[in-house]
């Protein structure tokens, strides 16, 4: 028998080897498995933190790209310009003792400056995202609080007031003041202005009187709870738009505009308070702070 080389041999060796390692990878199906699996895993583990924040942000918030503005977040195309550090308003009146003037009443208040002021009423907590929409836009509010509307509520309006929300007066039970007598309106307003300073640890300079209604006799009362102004409103935005107190009109530098609360209609008070924003952009308006500038 002719002997082989023993090169020859080894060569022989390591191709039977080779095909036997080669056999045993494409056969075994759990290890194939394996590596495919760790090779769908490699490329995520892999994505740089701005893919994984990118990702997260929209888990989180579905059609909001991480980092975008607030604005944007909230609807508008452009922030809000900041209101004037140094406001243009008129001197104060005097309230807040038997004898004083009558505070006066309100829907707007004579200024350059070109601003307008946001208030609402009872309700406006109740839309946990309207208090984010406070926050981020850093937007100045006014809440007029009714005791018995608001109930349980005073817990999430603390909440409005921590990111700079006024806190105001609307009465203890949201009667219509006009023709009430003297006792009964003073009881309604002063009983409001206790409540809400043991709340929130200030007595409130504003009253909207329930439904807008008043007399003399409920400005007097107001001026002997430490009222400096009844304030109404020029220009209300509800469920279909905007509407004007006095025909028609469009918004005017030191127009008071309430905002009224969700009542189970479209849109919420969020989306309210968004279309109104644009609109007060549109017109070339910024929001200030009502308490600035009464």
């Amino acid at each position: 028998m002719p002997s082989i080389p023993l090169v020859a041999l080894g060569a022989v060796v390591v191709l039977v080897l080779t095909t036997l390692s080669g056999c045993a990878q494409s056969v075994d199906p759990i290890e194939r498995l394996g590596r495919k699996a760790a090779a769908r895993v490699h490329p995520a583990s892999s994505a740089s933190p701005a893919d994984a924040a990118g990702s997260a942000g929209s888990a989180g918030a579905p059609g909001r790209a991480a980092g975008q503005p607030a604005y944007r977040r909230w609807g508008l195309t452009a922030p809000l310009t900041p209101a004037p550090a140094r406001p243009a308003r008129p001197a104060r009146s005097p309230a807040g003792s038997p004898g004083t003037a009558l505070p006066p009443v309100v829907d707007h208040v004579p200024t350059d400056d070109r601003v307008v002021f946001l208030t609402y009423d009872d309700g406006a907590e109740r839309d946990p995202r309207f208090v984010d929409m406070v926050r981020e836009l850093r937007l100045p509010v006014s809440m007029f609080l009714t005791d018995s509307v608001i109930g349980p509520g005073y817990g999430r309006l603390a909440r409005l007031q921590s990111v700079g929300a006024s806190v105001q007066n609307h009465t203890l039970d949201h009667p219509a003041l006009r023709g009430l007598p003297y006792a009964g309106q003073r009881a309604e307003i002063c009983g409001q202005q206790d409540k809400l300073r043991a709340r929130f640890g200030q007595r409130p300079r504003l009253l909207r009187p329930p439904y807008g209604v008043y007399d003399t006799t409920t400005r007097r009362a107001a001026a002997d709870c430490g009222i400096a102004a009844v304030v109404l409103w020029r220009a209300s935005m509800g469920p279909t738009g905007l509407t004007y107190a006095h025909g028609p009109h469009r918004l005017r530098p030191g127009d008071v505009i309430a905002v009224a609360p969700d009542e189970t209609t479209a849109p919420d008070l969020k989306d309210r308070t968004t279309r109104l924003l644009r609109q007060i952009q549109q017109g070339h308006l910024t929001v200030a702070r009502l308490e600035d500038y009464v």
